[in-house]
């Protein structure tokens, strides 16, 4: 059996009984190869993760997972690796930053005042490149076939953001950072714009020393939330999270979550842009994460004027495609309202109010490509014009 095929086989971790090694040795080549291949830091947790399992069961309890029936169809195997695959001794866990390399130093301030322009849409910015869950996988495989080939034969299996696996808490144990009051992954080193990754292993390497909390008092994430989805520390109802609610939620927007999404069109990072630790972060190694010219300070009127093949074709590769366009246009719908809504505050000119009224009429009128779900937000929409 080659090592893809483990990595892929349902009944588990299967390779021969391995000689000893020197597991300084290793962990040292692991972090160079981690390095060239684009990774920030790497660690090792064990896979007992029981005291984790009380605060999963009580947050689906709470129905905090929405619609996102496979959170509660997977259960506690997210808390058990060696149960989600059999023969796992340890996780090797991996963060990349994804910062693009072109943000100047006053990234920040250039975010915040994007969400405060009504007819520009705002992308959370892991979402601007290419798809993370494509660069992390084939980079996560690769690492794990060089630990293979260099001491030979290794059951693995990678994931990111794949399987049902409770990253930040492996994350946390294996010493890249800690849980923030907004459930993110923070570090000293560099914040929280990062991805996270893991390779399922056969091997007992040694485990890496967790890190202590540093949020102290600061509450500042919990504030800022535009819809106060973090209802406590350390726990977000993701029913009222702004990056569920366009991303994940395949229905009609709430009517009462509408208006806080501002022009909110994939995503939300003001938990993120907010918190002092991201004055750190650090700017992303590789190209893939840079910003895509159409996704780089669009206009809501100009994402608007996309139909479905403009859609597939510049999102191809990119983490957006997958809400498909019907929902890319039901938010950016509700973002258009936003804008209408708060006219004439906020700098929004005449021209384009009147612009972003005939659009959504337009489509609106359309003989084709208004479903009933697009249809009920540009009505909402066109009323929010009218108060």
């Amino acid at each position: 059996m080659s090592q893809e095929q483990r990595a892929q086989d349902p009944s588990g971790l299967s390779s021969p009984p391995k000689p000893a090694v020197d597991a300084a040795a290793i962990m040292g080549k692991l972090r160079q190869w981690a390095t060239e291949l684009g990774f920030s830091q790497i660690g090792v947790a064990d896979v007992d993760l029981s005291s984790a399992e009380a605060g999963l069961l009580a947050w689906l309890e709470a129905g905090f997972h929405g619609s996102m029936h496979y959170m509660q169809a997977h259960g506690l195997k997210r808390a058990r690796p060696a149960e989600l695959v059999p023969g796992t001794v340890r996780v090797i866990t991996a963060r990349m930053n994804y910062l693009p390399m072109a943000h100047s130093d006053g990234w920040m301030e250039v975010e915040w005042q994007r969400l405060n322009q009504p007819d520009l849409a705002a992308v959370s910015v892991y979402a601007r490149g290419r798809d993370y869950h494509k660069v992390l996988r084939a980079r996560l495989q690769t690492l794990a076939q060089k630990l293979a080939d260099d001491i030979g034969p290794l059951g693995f299996r990678v994931f990111t953001d794949s399987a049902p696996v409770l990253e930040v808490e492996l994350a946390t144990r294996s010493g890249l950072g800690w849980r923030g009051k907004h459930t993110l992954l923070l570090s000293r080193q560099a914040g929280s714009f990062f991805f996270l990754g893991e390779i399922f292993i056969d091997l007992p390497l040694p485990v890496t020393e967790p890190e202590t909390a540093h949020c102290g008092s600061c509450r500042a994430c919990m504030d800022v939330c535009p819809t106060q989805a973090i209802v406590a520390e350390r726990r977000v109802d993701a029913r009222r999270c702004i990056s569920y609610l366009t991303i994940e939620h395949d229905g009609p927007i709430p009517v009462e979550m509408r208006p806080l999404l501002g022009n909110r069109v994939y995503g939300c990072d003001d938990c993120q842009l907010i918190c002092p630790w991201n004055k750190f972060a650090q700017r992303a190694t590789l190209a893939d994460f840079d910003s895509r010219p159409a996704l780089n300070g669009p206009s809501l009127l100009g994402l608007w004027a996309w139909d479905e093949s403009t859609f597939l074709r510049l999102t191809e590769g990119n983490p957006i495609r997958r809400i498909g366009h019907e929902r890319w246009q039901r938010n950016l719908a509700v973002a258009m309202g936003n804008a209408l809504a708060s006219f004439p505050g906020n700098g929004l000119s005449p021209e384009t109010r009147r612009a972003l009224l005939e659009a959504l009429q337009a489509r609106l009128n359309a003989t084709e490509g208004c479903s009933e779900l697009l249809k009920e937000h540009i009505l909402w929409a066109l009323e929010s014009a009218h108060g």
